[in-house]
């Protein structure tokens, strides 16, 4: 852990004096090196859980109430642990009552206690705070009742509680990752069947940087509906002549272009942009198996050149981060992550280049634009874990 442990229980003292915290709970951000926009179509992706995570520190109470604070918000929210209650107006909180009620409907009796949150996951970054806040939140209440969970399980619930308390339709990358990371691996997680590899993150003496745009472009939230449609549209084009096609991870290069005609061409862009990033993240699990950080790096950067032109879902900022790096001697490759119009973009660097790409970020993108891009390294962590105090 890279938190300050002591500090933390300092910190919640002050929150919650008549509280004695016995446990610790650290819930990993997450990465993915490819595979955007495909776990809604049956797709492969492959993230890290990384090095920057969220933690929970907890105390039991006996007087039946979770209260729980987050030190990015002075607003803490407070709720019977029995019954969490519906969606609230304090928007973060509605990720842990929806954690504790998917708990409740799991017959799970959920029992008092205080919670105080500290997150080095960047809120909005598309770096996944959402999952680590959901799956956190749960292996902090199971250590309260007592209780353990199989991981996929638990992922399984906090993605359910995202769907019914936040209202957004994510499908199992970031939870799963979250909870089933593993040090120094990556997870090449097949979306349709939910089948899992562990792939060592071995690409020679290379770091993985972040660097996120602060920056989230409002039309993302309208457009994210907008893009599933029009895919389930370029579906239905292709089942007409093949009705045996249960989703566009079936479709091949090939037969999309046999069915491009049919298509609106904004709808044929969306579908080729599926059809071959799912065969680009399959391609870069053999890269990444062979070690080979040139060829993972071109996969990256095809990555993001077709969610930007095919999905559409970048935004000046991202693209300009991913230009300036990919014009750095000793970068490999970079692209978005997550989904897009602002938060991150990565970059896979040999470790010789950190310093020229730092320094190209903040002479010739932070003067650009309004808002300096924040750039860090992480590496692939562990999964979310509880530590006794």
């Amino acid at each position: 852990m890279t938190v300050n442990t002591a500090e933390l229980v300092q910190r919640f003292s002050k929150v919650f004096p008549d509280a004695s915290p016995t446990l610790l709970v650290r819930a990993p951000g997450r990465v993915n090196l490819i595979g955007e926009h495909v776990d809604y179509a049956d797709g492969f992706v492959l993230p890290i859980a990384m090095s920057q995570a969220l933690y929970v520190v907890v105390a039991p109470t006996n007087d039946g109430t979770l209260v729980v604070h987050t030190t990015a918000g002075d607003q803490a929210i407070r709720f019977p642990a029995a019954d969490p209650g519906p969606p609230d107006v304090v928007k973060w909180g509605n990720y842990v009552r929806g954690t504790v009620e998917m708990l409740r409907r799991e017959g799970i009796t959920c029992k008092g206690g205080r919670l105080f949150i500290h997150s080095e996951v960047p809120l909005g970054g598309g770096v996944s705070s959402s999952a680590a806040l959901e799956v956190g939140t749960a292996k902090a209440i199971l250590a309260l009742t007592g209780r353990t969970m199989d991981p996929v399980k638990t992922a399984l619930l906090a993605r359910q509680a995202e769907h019914q308390y936040a209202q957004s339709p994510c499908g199992i990358m970031d939870q799963f990752i979250c909870a089933l990371g593993k040090e120094g691996h990556a997870l090449l997680l097949d979306c349709r069947s939910r089948a899992i590899e562990h792939l060592p993150m071995a690409l020679g003496d290379t770091v993985l940087m972040v660097m996120n745009t602060q920056v989230k472009h409002e039309v993302g939230a309208s457009q994210y509906p907008v893009r599933q449609k029009q895919i389930a549209e370029g579906l239905a084009v292709l089942k007409a002549a093949k009705p045996a096609l249960a989703s566009l991870r079936d479709v091949t290069p090939e037969q999309l272009e046999a069915g491009r005609a049919k298509m609106d061409p904004v709808v044929y862009r969306r579908c080729r942009h599926i059809v071959s990033e799912i065969q680009r993240t399959a391609h870069a699990g053999e890269v990444l198996r062979a070690n080979d950080a040139p060829a993972f790096g071109r996969l990256m950067i095809a990555s993001h050149v077709s969610l930007r032109d095919d999905y559409e879902v970048s935004c000046e900022e991202l693209d300009a981060l991913v230009d300036l790096a990919t014009g750095i001697p000793g970068v490999y490759g970079a692209r978005m992550t997550g989904a897009g119009f602002g938060g991150c973009a990565i970059a896979l660097v040999a470790r010789e280049a950190e310093e020229r790409l730092q320094a190209a970020i903040r002479q010739r993108y932070d003067s650009r634009f309004k808002n300096p891009a924040i750039v860090y390294t992480t590496t692939a962590s562990n999964g979310a874990a509880v530590h006794p105090l």
